[in-house]
């Protein structure tokens, strides 16, 4: 394997055969949503709610990918892309969570998965991105431990009928925000604000993973990789005064945010400094539930956005940029540092944030190999008078982030592939769809799909499979010194 470095002309190659692919989720792009048997989901019923997404959006028509895959697989390969990281959405192929496959949502995914290998695109599938049968939750949901069976059985259903076609499995998407908003603060789907609901729903999603990595190796071909996709959070501490507080801060934090699903995954065990009311009770852990958990994964997905900045401050009395603090210790603050820019969606962005995460990873799992499976910004993009959308704040971000992601492989950093989020503008959950990720601006009232300058951008590095240096010039002005 070749190692990342900066060539003689400026440039970052990256290792032969790294992969460069986008990333999509079910509920926030294929609507369709009472088409061909699917069930109601979760997030169905949540956002039909009036005031739980911004506009009364839902996701019943979203980019319309049900019917239109066929043209955003063409969109991927136009790119140069080698790899599609979509969801397989559970109420589609088991309506109410159980029992027998829905043959009709089965077949929609076996013909996309038709149409990305007609391309030579590998198909990278996760199995869970939140879309909860209703029927499932309805029973308890995430808080009661028939859920983790139940997902077992859709993942060995899922993965007999098409196993054969899919390069990489990910059982689970982002469990730390399943448990967090959709369980403590209710935010998400489903809804509920409870902290022991929230802790119940930690653990049996965790080992809803565990036993889907059991099922999933009975009936995938040998060798299969199986993952899942984590959403990491480097917590970084400022200013020299590194009081005891400020200390704990940290640690707290870090397992809040990271360590509540990775050492359970990666250790077998809970942080010991997490807050008791975010760790499962005793009596739900069953004889056997840690060893299912922290069986050995073929690869880890990182989800990155944005680093937690703490530094010593009064809560009560916050200053320009300073937050209160998640972990509530007297004497901290969160802090966004003005040097860093804020996204539209009220993220930093702090791409050494993704080079510390890398290096901390490879630390902790130095066999595991590294996938970025989501990584990207919202912005406030919009179609010019010539018919375009450039967007030059996202081109600036994935050329920045990208150049983390290069330094972190040539300081030995096993990183495998780089997933953009996302290939589409889509729902953006409790956001609806005012906050566009898409590199593939989706004009929702036509479906019309039209390229942004960051799609190009995107498209020359995985052609070239290596980082060009920040062009002076980009549509769009990204370096307007240069300009006469």
């Amino acid at each position: 394997m070749t190692t990342a470095g900066s060539s003689p002309n400026g440039a970052f190659p990256f290792p032969e055969g790294f992969v460069w692919g986008a990333s999509t989720a079910a509920y926030q792009v294929e609507g369709a949503v009472r088409t061909d048997g699917r069930g109601p989901s979760v997030w169905d019923t949540f956002s039909h709610q009036p005031g739980n997404v911004r506009g009364g959006d839902t996701g019943d028509i979203a980019c319309d990918s049900y019917h239109r895959y066929r043209e955003d697989v063409a969109l991927l390969a136009s790119f140069g892309l080698n790899a599609y990281r979509f969801s397989i959405s559970w109420p589609r192929v088991q309506p109410g969570g159980r029992g027998a496959a829905n043959q009709k949502g089965l077949d929609y995914y076996r013909s996309v998965l038709d149409a990305l290998g007609e391309r030579g695109i590998a198909a990278v599938a996760t199995l869970y991105h939140w879309d909860l049968p209703q029927e499932l939750q309805d029973d308890g949901g995430w808080v009661s431990r028939d859920t983790a069976k139940r997902f077992a059985d859709y993942c060995a259903l899922v993965g007999s009928a098409l196993g054969d076609q899919v390069s990489h499995w990910i059982t689970l998407n982002e469990p730390q925000v399943v448990s967090s908003h959709g369980y403590r603060t209710g935010d998400h789907a489903p809804g509920i604000a409870d902290d022991a609901a929230a802790a119940a729903a930690t653990h049996h999603l965790l080992l809803g993973h565990g036993l889907a990595m059991r099922a999933l190796r009975d009936v995938l071909p040998g060798g299969t990789p199986i993952g899942l996709a984590f959403d990491l959070h480097p917590v970084v501490l400022l200013g020299e005064d590194r009081t005891a507080n400020l200390e704990q801060a940290r640690s707290i934090t870090d397992a809040e945010l990271n360590g509540m699903y990775l050492e359970p995954i990666l250790r077998g065990s809970y942080p010991a400094q997490a807050p008791a009311s975010l760790v499962p009770p005793a009596a739900l852990v069953a004889a056997g539930d840690m060893e299912a958990i922290s069986q050995p994964i073929d690869f880890i997905g990182v989800n990155y956005y944005a680093a937690v900045y703490l530094r010593t401050g009064d809560p009560g009395d916050l200053r320009r940029n300073e937050l209160v603090p998640r972990c509530a210790v007297p004497g901290v603050v969160e802090y966004r540092p003005a040097r860093l820019e804020v996204t539209p969606m009220g993220w930093l962005v702090d791409p050494d944030g993704l080079y510390e995460l890398l290096v901390r990873l490879s630390k902790d799992a130095p066999d595991v190999p590294l996938y970025i499976t989501e990584n990207g910004r919202a912005a406030e993009d919009y179609i010019d008078p010539e018919g375009a959308v450039h967007d030059p704040e996202r081109v600036r971000y994935l050329h920045e982030h990208m150049e983390a992601a290069a330094r972190a492989i040539k300081d030995g950093v096993k990183l495998a592939g780089y997933f953009v989020w996302s290939l589409l503008d889509n729902f953006e959950w409790g956001w609806g769809y005012q906050k566009r990720f898409g590199i593939v601006f989706v004009d929702f009232g036509t479906q019309r799909r039209i390229p942004k300058s960051s799609a190009e951008f995107y498209s020359q590095v995985a052609r070239a499979n290596a980082l060009p240096p920040l062009p002076e010039r980009w549509p769009g002005h990204l370096a307007s010194a240069t300009d006469d």
